[in-house]
């Protein structure tokens, strides 16, 4: 059975009817092919041919009425790079590669599921659960007790106690700790709300007044105190990368798990959000400002650097998340982030 790993992606078609070739530009090493694997996203993909990858969505919409089924690409699928006299286009072969099989047991879920724009294991924490709250809005969430042994950390396989853990909202429940505020540097660090980290998932074992669960999955250390807001099922979720239509600037605040600097994949939290025109898809470009000391010991300020990109997935009022897609070079809190 085949097993499909695509959705949306495309056959990115280049022509002097739709887009230019010079208008989108290929990387200097594009492939004359490549054979789609498992494991594939849509960006993955576009990254190997395009110089701005996040542009794939607008030669995908030129040409949509050109294609019978651009959601789905299988493993094994060839996409070929061509030149005609319309110009470069890329598009799906019809011949198959040869993929190797070894007999093995597997269990996987009926239905078909779609390669995703980004890597969604990735910000899948990020997606159903507020991450930006109010100042106390954890106070009154179910909180854990502890284990029967008084253990400090509480990690992956343990059973655990919870108080008031209401009983009409499944058995699923993710873990977050209440953290720092987040600030705006751009406004006298003015306060844009309050960071709520995930720290992992349990299940429910047996409800009680005190109920004990087991800890299912951490990615941080679970301690006494944290608190518990119910798991929302799995969804599929699809992006489509585009610019802002207007000019922004704004910087990189914070980044997820408290390290410094960060490359492609990290999480990152942006002082822009839907008060500011940001939605879910948009792109940003990262710069970086940097100095250097002129002969005469005078400070002379460079030309902004890009280093990078970000694909912003979850849009708050005054704030917004965002994964780095791509770094040519580390990049920090209060690097700048602006309109490609």
């Amino acid at each position: 059975m085949r097993v499909i790993i695509s959705a949306i992606l495309l056959m990115f078609v280049f022509s002097d009817e739709t887009v230019k070739a010079a208008e989108i530009e290929l990387h200097h090493n594009a492939p004359d092919r490549y054979v789609v694997v498992q494991g594939d996203t849509l960006w993955s993909i576009a990254s190997r041919f395009l110089k701005d990858p996040w542009r794939w969505p607008e030669i995908w919409h030129q040409n949509r009425e050109s294609m019978k089924n651009p959601h789905m690409i299988y493993p094994g699928d060839i996409i070929i790079l061509e030149k005609t006299a319309k110009g470069i286009q890329l598009k799906l072969s019809e011949e198959k590669a040869i993929i190797k099989l070894s007999p093995k047991m597997r269990i996987e879920k009926l239905g078909v599921h779609g390669i995703p724009t980004i890597p969604t294991h990735k910000i899948k924490p990020f997606l159903s659960q507020p991450l930006v709250i109010e100042r106390h809005a954890l106070d009154k969430a179910p909180l854990i007790l502890g284990s029967s042994d008084n253990r400090v950390i509480l990690s992956t396989g343990e059973i655990i106690y919870v108080q008031d853990l209401p009983h009409d909202k499944g058995s699923l429940w993710q873990v977050f700790r209440a953290s720092k505020a987040l600030m705006d540097p751009d406004d006298n660090n003015r306060i844009l709300g309050y960071e709520a980290i995930y720290l992992g998932d349990i299940e429910v074992k047996n409800f009680a007044k005190i109920s004990s669960v087991t800890v299912t999955h951490s990615v941080q250390e679970i301690l006494k105190g944290d608190r518990l807001l119910p798991s929302t099922p799995d969804k599929d979720i699809y992006y489509m990368p585009h610019a802002p239509d207007f000019a922004i600037k704004g910087r990189i605040i914070s980044v997820y798990g408290g390290i410094t600097e960060i490359g492609e994949n990290a999480i990152i939290t942006l002082n822009k959000g839907t008060h500011d025109g940001l939605k879910e898809g948009h792109v940003l470009a990262v710069y970086r400002k940097s100095e250097v000391k002129s002969p005469s010991d005078e400070m002379i300020t460079l030309p902004d650097e890009r280093i990078g990109l970000v694909l912003i997935f979850r849009v708050f009022d005054k704030v917004s998340y965002a994964l780095i897609t791509q770094s040519s070079q580390a990049i920090k809190v209060l690097d700048a982030v602006k309109t490609p």
